[in-house]
């Protein structure tokens, strides 16, 4: 047993191995019951510091399915709890308009925003789609980090729509959400081929193997952590990742090493 998987299974944290949290959501969603989705500054902090999340990256659900609201819904969240939070500007595909009014004010909301979200598979336009064409060159330029939603055998935002963007769009940082969850050779090729892509492990550890296959292929250096909370539990997802078996070196990087150089330049 490693040394962080000991301390976590005694504490429920580990003290000097903090955790940035890469993909995250807030507000309501339908059909289901999110007990922390909907933002209260307080409650949010302690449940971060419950589990020793140093910081939470997210998406608003009513920035990505709520054009009328948008991305004010992240702006508003991120303002009230600076020291912990910073946003995604999400961007869908099927208002094009308002994609193009999102990058053109990006640079007033830099103390909020680290970049893009990308859910093409809900929105159904696939990532290469040139809806997006002003946001991937905005982030192409500047470094910015783009979240993908991404899926096995997606026509929307599998590993041939990811090599599309990647091999267009070098300067971008591109976090494979769900990591083209369950064709990791694609994805660890896709991570061999173009040093800008990274592993994001939400939905990785629900299939036993995934992780240690793309730490054994390409290490640990493009992987970082995520859980889609709150539909998952932070406890869960740290847990998962640690009992995996992969050394304390490797739960460092995952955990906050690789996020922090990602954010370094942009917080």
């Amino acid at each position: 047993m490693n040394t962080l998987w000991k301390e976590f299974l005694e504490k429920g944290k580990v003290e000097n191995c903090p955790v940035y949290d890469m993909h995250g959501h807030m507000g309501s969603f339908s059909r289901i019951y999110f007990p922390y989705g909907d933002f209260d500054p307080e409650i949010t902090k302690n449940r971060l510091d419950r589990a020793g999340i140093k910081m939470l990256v997210f998406c608003s659900h009513w920035a990505l399915f709520s054009p009328d609201i948008g991305n004010k819904a992240n702006i508003d969240v991120v303002r009230k709890l600076p020291e912990r939070l910073r946003a995604y500007c999400g961007l869908n595909p099927n208002y094009p308009e308002i994609i193009e009014k999102d990058v053109d004010e990006f640079e007033k909301y830099t103390d909020v925003f680290v970049g893009f979200k990308l859910l093409a598979d809900y929105h159904r336009k696939p990532i290469s789609h040139e809806s997006y064409a002003s946001a991937w060159k905005y982030a192409d330029k500047h470094g910015l980090i783009v979240l993908l939603h991404t899926w096995g055998w997606s026509q929307f935002d599998g590993p041939e729509q990811v090599r599309i963007v990647a091999e267009k769009y070098p300067g971008a940082k591109i976090l494979l959400g769900h990591s083209c969850h369950g064709e990791w050779d694609k994805t660890i090729q896709l991570m061999k081929d173009f040093p800008n892509v990274y592993a994001e492990l939400c939905a990785v550890v629900d299939d036993r193997g995934g992780l240690e296959q793309i730490i054994e292929a390409v290490g640990s250096n493009q992987i970082v952590f995520g859980t889609d909370w709150p539909w998952f539990n932070h406890h869960y997802y740290i847990g998962a990742v640690l009992d995996s078996g992969i050394s304390d070196q490797d739960a460092h990087n995952i955990f906050h090493r690789n996020a922090e150089k990602l954010l370094s330049s942009l917080i």
